[in-house]
């Protein structure tokens, strides 16, 4: 895991996508313990930003790993796994408490929408309290026959640069579909799941539909994140620019309190070496000069 500076010798910025217990598939997540681990690594601020997911997916044992078996708990006698109710009390309660308890780190509220453009009615009648600061919007599932799958299921039936283009095309309807996020999560997630068999993912065989995707999140406005969970490639965020896109925030994708702020230094070097710069303060977003 990444240490507290970056290359430059500058702060880390904020970690804006971080999960906890209020998650339900962070099994091992804590809100207090990852706070600790926060100022520990002297982190200016701390996005919970929780799944809220209403998607039903089709999950089976065997394509579990060890650790995330727990998640077998949350399929039906249809083998498609219903993601739980958010419990949006107690998590305004939980991050209370740890406002009172890490006085000194900034706790910024949030929440992780799920295909959000598929549900609005869910989705608008969850913000009626407007009670989150951050709001994510990300594409976890794909449209398959009647139902919806995660990139791993479609890798595993259909040919792997298919399925790329097709979560890319989606991404834009995902933008067009919703305004209620601010910052698109993890724009390459299915590319975490790119079968090795079909050898190295190139971004450059996907340049064009990648820029599609980016001009439509550029033209609303929004925030493209820089999420750490997988590797993004640095070309992603040079098309980010190029296409109009004027800032990015960071995200670790954590799960658990380890995992917070990993790998941000690599992260903050390709940023910048992209001409974004840090806002005023440290949690601020980072922008292009002269926006």
């Amino acid at each position: 895991m990444s240490g507290p500076e970056s290359g430059t010798g500058a702060v880390l910025p904020a970690d804006g996508h971080v999960h906890s217990e209020w998650s339900w598939d962070a099994y091992v997540g804590s809100m207090e313990r990852t706070c600790a681990r926060a100022v520990e690594l002297g982190l200016p601020a701390v996005a919970f930003t929780e799944h809220v997911d209403f998607t039903p997916w089709p999950l089976q044992a065997e394509e579990l790993e060890e650790e995330h078996r727990f998640l077998l708990d949350f399929v039906n006698p249809d083998g498609l796994l219903v993601p739980p109710r958010f419990d949006a009390d107690g998590y305004l309660e939980s991050v209370q408490r740890c406002r009172e308890l890490f006085p000194s780190l900034r706790i910024i509220t949030g929440i992780e929408f799920g295909e959000p453009h598929r549900h609005r009615a869910e989705v608008t009648r969850l913000l009626a309290g407007g009670a989150f600061e951050r709001v994510l919007g990300s594409l976890h599932c794909l449209p398959i026959g009647a139902g919806f799958a995660e990139p791993p299921h479609h890798f595993q039936r259909r040919q792997p640069a298919e399925v790329m283009r097709d979560y890319l095309a989606e991404i834009a309807c995902l933008v067009a579909g919703s305004d209620v996020f601010s910052v698109l999560a993890h724009v390459d997630y299915a590319v975490r799941y790119w079968p090795e068999q079909a050898g190295p993912f190139e971004p450059h065989l996907f340049e064009d539909e990648f820029r599609h995707a980016l001009r439509a999140l550029a033209g609303g406005g929004r925030v493209l994140e820089v999420n750490t969970g997988g590797r993004l490639h640095p070309e992603i965020v040079r098309w980010w620019r190029e296409e109009g896109g004027e800032a990015v925030t960071f995200g670790s994708d954590a799960h658990s309190p380890r995992a917070l702020a990993r790998d941000f230094a690599q992260a903050v070097a390709m940023v910048e070496a992209h001409g974004f710069r840090p806002g005023r303060h440290p949690y601020d977003t980072w922008f292009r000069p002269g926006r």
